[in-house]
Parts: structure tokens; sequence; C-alpha cells
């Protein structure tokens, strides 16, 4: 029996809950689907220099960006000895190397003797070799050979291996911090992070990866993936099998928040629509060119003896498509999966700029990058996928760099056309939010309560760690 911790606000939507669906759901529902979370909030409104100044952007580089978890790679973009990643976010530039043992070590990516980067990409590491003047380190940072060493005999005896930063691994996950202060990742987030136990992402691999330039602010960028109320203007063709406003947003600590939209039920904005019409949406969204990249499957025609008049009717028809076809392409059993677990998006953000979702499907994976001005970013989106069973984990699959001037539907034949699409909506806004906000007669933005919390809640972080509040 699942207990409940429900949270009574008048600031929901007046259709059916998020708990309402679950308690409908056609197996057992994990109890911390149930479970809300909230932290109190002032209604005042945001400011809006900090996403258009870049005194703000340098109090960001200075204050929180070095004092944070940050997700460098995935494990399956280095599964073997000497696999190397180049991580860069703002002005650092860091290596990451699979060591012999099995282990990974993050460096620092500056040669010692003129600060020349020793890697520009990503790829596997015999050694490190400075290419300017040949200082060359060894994979776990010693130093193994100066040129003209007779020249710099006054280093003999001092330590010129290349300094570190902190990594921990978690769910397949490689995290790094410039902070040796600051708890272990799990501790940092907390017990929340137990809600990924299940979906075993550490053998999970990168099966779509692209990136883009975005010509917005970064946190506006991860801010349009924060609430899933805007679908019913930019995402129209999403409303007949997505619960738009019946989503749940709940909050943790100060590193973490989650939404849960629900999949397979009607828009609260559509109404006159039958069960049939929300399977015949989700199949015409979920076919064709997406297949690649399939996060459910199709359910068909109603049997003739179904109880149509049951509103979660298609919910639990599409669910129990999805068990068949991901056991069939997988080879795992979901028989005893809930509903929501195999249909619902859960879009989970840890702070500042990581969105790992969880789910058995696959599941999407978002990564925001500041750039050296406030008004652009780089957003990456994988999809993670189950690794079949049985089988070793895939290599992660190459990064598609998105050409500036081209559309997400650019890489239709990676993302699939209708999730492309998706992505592409979500772009025809942030230029204008940026420019919207450059333009703004009073300097702020009104959220609304419960919607757009997320937004709130990470806003709140951010400025502990401006106001100093932050790292404690």
């Amino acid at each position: 029996m699942n207990e409940t911790t429900k949270i009574d606000r008048d600031d929901r939507c007046p259709g059916t809950s998020y708990t309402e669906m679950l308690e409908a759901d056609t197996r057992h529902v994990p109890d911390y689907l149930f479970e809300e979370s909230s932290i109190p909030l002032s209604n005042d409104p945001l400011p809006i220099a900090p996403y258009i100044s870049e005194e703000f952007a340098k109090l960001e580089r200075e204050k929180m960006w070095p004092n944070v978890w940050l997700f460098a790679a995935r494990e399956d973009e280095m599964p073997e000895p000497g696999d190397t990643v180049v991580f860069e976010i703002n002005d650092k530039s860091f290596l990451l190397i699979r060591q012999r043992d099995g282990s990974v070590r993050a460096f620092y990516n500056v040669c010692l003797h003129r600060g020349r980067k020793l890697r520009t990409k990503s790829g596997k590491s015999t050694q490190l070799r400075c290419a300017f003047h040949g200082f060359t380190w060894a994979n776990d940072g010693s130093l193994k050979e100066i040129p003209c060493a007779w020249d710099f005999k006054h280093l003999e005896g001092k330590d010129m291996s290349l300094p570190e930063v902190r990594v921990n691994i978690w769910q397949g996950f490689v995290m790094i911090t410039e902070n040796d202060s600051i708890p272990e990742f799990v501790d940092w987030v907390g017990p929340v992070l137990k809600q990924y136990e299940r979906y075993d992402m550490e053998d999970r691999f990168t099966a779509m990866w692209v990136s883009k330039r975005i010509p917005a602010n970064w946190k506006a960028t991860a801010e349009a993936f924060m609430e899933a109320w805007h679908s019913v203007t930019t995402h129209p063709q999403l409303l007949p099998f997505l619960g738009d406003a019946n989503s749940r947003y709940d909050l943790y600590g100060d590193f973490f928040n989650r939404a849960i939209t629900p999949s397979g039920v009607l828009s609260p904005h559509i109404t006159g629509k039958d069960q049939q019409y929300i399977l015949d949406k989700m199949n015409e969204f979920s076919g064709g060119s997406d297949s690649q990249t399939n996060r459910r499957f199709s359910a068909g025609k109603s049997d003739a003896d179904a109880d149509t008049d049951d509103p979660f009717h298609a919910r639990k028809m599409l669910a129990e498509a999805n068990r068949e076809g991901f056991k069939k392409q997988y080879g795992y059993d979901y028989s005893d999966k809930s509903d929501a677990e195999m249909l619902d998006n859960f879009t989970y953000n840890i702070f500042p700029n990581f969105s790992p979702w969880i789910g058995y499907i696959p599941t999407l994976l978002y990564r925001w990058l500041p750039g050296d001005t406030p008004d652009w970013c780089t957003m990456e989106i994988r999809v993670l996928m189950p690794k079949p069973k049985g089988e070793k984990r895939p290599r992660a699959v190459e990064k598609l760099v998105i050409p500036d001037d081209e559309p997400f539907a650019w890489a239709n034949d990676v993302m699939g056309e209708a999730l492309a699409n998706v992505f592409d909506q979500d772009m025809a806004n942030l230029p204008h939010v940026q420019t919207g906000m450059k333009a703004s007669a009073n300097g702020v933005m009104e959220l609304g309560a419960y919607q757009d919390s997320r937004v709130r809640h990470f806003q709140n972080t951010l400025m502990k760690y401006i106001n100093g509040e932050l790292p404690g």
C-alpha cells in the first residue's frame, strides 16, 4: 500500500491530479512517485539582469561554477584505459582519463611549461604530450619527459604532476568539482538520488547525442525545460496525449527538483475527445523516422470489449505497448513495472546545468553550458538507452554538432523528425526571450506560483552562491 504525501494548495490545475493517475495505475507504483515535496517560495518578481549582465556572468564564474559538482562525461564515452574526454566550461578545460585500474582521473588541461592546452579534442591517449615544446605527462598525471632537461635543473625534486580535480562516478555519470571541501556528490544532492536506483542508469549508453549553440543565456535556456505548461502554446501537437497542466512539480533542498508530466492522457486544455483519439495522436507522434530514438510504442486500436469510458484507458494501453515493445527491443521483463514508469516524463534537474530523466523507457539527458557572453549558450541533448540484456554496454555515439545556422531538423536522421520538431519549437522562443529581456521596461519577470516553481527554486540556489551563502 502506497503512502501518499500530498500537499494541498489552491494553485493546482483543477483537472485530474497526477496522484489520481497513480492511484489508477495497473501495477504497483513506487512510493517516491506519490510523495510530494515543496519549499516555501516568495512570489516576488525575478530580476532580468542576471540573464543579460556580463557582471553577473562574472560572478557566476567566480562564485558558483568552481563550487558545484558538474556533469563532465558519461562512462560509456570512455570505457577503455587511455580513453580521454576533453570537458570545457567557461574558460576552464579539463582532461578526464580512464586509468589502467578502471578509475577515472581528471586534470586541468594545461601544460605546466607555457600554458598550452595539452589536448584539444577527446580520444585515445597513450600519453599527454604538449604540441608546443614536447613536455610530456603519463595518463596518471605524472611527469614523464622534459625536452632539454639540462635547462630545467631548477625543477629537479619539484612536484610537476598535473593538478587534479575531484571525480565522483554516479550511475555512469562522471562528475567533477574544483572545490575540495564540498561533500561527495551523492551527499551534496541528498537522498533523493535514490530515485535513480531502479533504472540501471549505470549500464545505459548514449544512443543519440546532439549539441547546438543557442542565442540565449544558459539559465533562460535551461528554464525553458523546467515546466510543461508552455506546451499549450509552443507544442500544441503534444496536447492530445500529454497532461501538460497536470504536471507535478517537486522541490528538494538546494540542488534538486523534478517535474512529472503524465503521458497517455488528454491535456486539460482539450475537451470532447475519446480515448481512441489519444491513441491515434500518440501513435502519429511516436512512429516514422523517430523509431531509432523511440521512447514509446504504438498501441493500436482499442479492443471491442475494452472499457473506453475509463479516463485512463489509453494510458493503460500505451503502457502495455511499451512493456511489450521494450521487452522485445532490450530483452528485459517489464511486466511488473508501473504504467507511470513505462510512460511518463520525469524531468529531473540537478543544479546547476544537468537534467537526467528517469524511467524504464529510453531517457532524455540535457546539459547547458554557458557561452563567453551572457547572450548564448550550448545545449546538449542525449538519449540514454538500456543496453540489450546479456550484452556489453555499447560505447557512446559521437556527439553531432548542429551548425549555428541550422535548426534541430538538420539532425532529423539522428534525432527523429518529431523530437527535433519539439526542440525547434522551443528554439523559436529563446532568441526572442533574450532580446525581449533586454527591451524590458521594468527589468523584472512575474512567475506563476506553482508551474514556475522550479525556475524560482533554481534561481534561489543560484543567488545563494552569488550572495556567499553557498558553499556552506
